[in-house]
């Protein structure tokens, strides 16, 4: 059995990969893969996920340079969640310009913006 077969895709041949920087620790993105995704993201060393907008592979960075280097791949215990710990170029993982997606905290009832924009997002992907 290969390694991509002992991975649990889900019904739609999917599988939620957490995406860590490697040096801070953080937690950037929760993305998809698919079998091709995580096939390419092990032989290019770089995250690559599957868009299920778009459907077809995203190479993360590929518009806006922010691209991530694969340090590490790991999945759970159940085979069914992957993570990848990444050396983020740039410093910018969220397509709102900020280091991660999860710049919202709840607070007092409510969703707080915890993080500012490190580069305006016009700027890296045009207006």
């Amino acid at each position: 059995m290969s390694w991509l077969d002992e991975v649990k895709w889900d019904a739609h041949g999917l599988i939620p990969a957490i995406t860590q920087s490697e040096s801070t620790q953080r937690v950037l993105t929760l993305a998809w893969m698919n079998r091709e995704a995580l096939s390419a993201t092990v032989s290019e060393a770089r995250a690559v996920y599957w868009s299920r907008s778009r459907q077809c592979l995203w190479r993360k960075g590929e518009q806006s340079g922010h691209i991530q280097r694969l340090k590490e791949l790991r999945v759970d215990c159940d085979c069914d969640a992957i993570l990848l710990m990444v050396e983020q170029v740039g410093g910018i993982a969220c397509h709102t310009g900020r280091e991660s997606c999860f710049f919202r905290i709840y607070r007092n009832g409510r969703w707080e913006v915890s993080d500012e924009v490190i580069k305006d997002p016009a700027d890296i992907y045009g207006r």
